[in-house]
């Protein structure tokens, strides 16, 4: 298995993904609030993992440039006509990953990355990556899945048994407490962890790091 079968399956599943509805509309816009709040006009914004450009399609209007990115061509296809429908000036869509893109030079404010994290095979390589990405003192904000600290059943036996008929993507296992570590191992010191969730206590914490300078 590799990022192209991770694609691959995204490709699949993107007009379903599309057509869902948010589980927790209130805790989503939360989030939004919370992260429209962190957000300045001038600053130059990589969102990660934006799926079919909901999320980004609501926060680019507030800033200098936004660029939204998956790994899923279908994805950000879907992205690309909610686009030309609703056009934010500052907002573009791109088919990469944060390791391809942190080739280039660190230009960015902030990096957003939301249910993203455990969706990715080498956790710690891509908070190294979005280090890169960032100038100094620059925010990752993140709200992240933490599969260790959810039932066991669903991580021991539901979630292997539905990717292997291909009905689950690859996700990474951690808890809160790891996550935590591995963003500050990576160079960060984290600012805040919150939980936004109004449909009781769920393991996705909302994380604000700040790149060290």
């Amino acid at each position: 298995m590799s990022i192209v079968n991770d694609a691959r399956f995204w490709d699949r599943t993107s007009r379903k993904y599309a057509k869902a509805a948010i589980s927790d509309q209130a805790g989503y816009e939360r989030t939004l609030d919370r992260t429209h709040a962190l957000l300045g006009q001038d600053m130059r914004v990589l969102e990660l993992g934006c799926g079919t450009g909901t999320t980004a399609l609501r926060l680019a209007g507030g800033v200098q440039a936004y660029l939204a990115t998956d790994i899923s061509a279908a994805m950000i296809a879907i992205a690309e006509e909610k686009h030309a429908a609703d056009p934010v000036p500052a907002l573009a869509f791109r088919v990469t990953t944060a390791e391809t893109l942190a080739q280039e030079p660190a230009g960015f404010n902030a990096v957003l990355g939301f249910n993203y994290l455990h969706l990715v095979r080498d956790v710690p390589a891509t908070l190294f990556s979005i280090h890169a990405l960032l100038v100094p003192g620059g925010l990752f904000i993140s709200k992240t899945p933490c599969l260790g600290n959810m039932n066991a059943l669903i991580r021991v036996v539901l979630l292997p048994a539905m990717r292997a008929i291909g009905k689950a993507p690859y996700v990474s296992v951690f808890a809160a407490a790891d996550l935590d570590r591995e963003i500050r191992a990576a160079g960060f010191d984290i600012l805040a962890m919150e939980d936004h969730s109004t449909k009781g206590t769920e393991a996705r914490p909302y994380i604000v790091a700040r790149k060290k300078s």
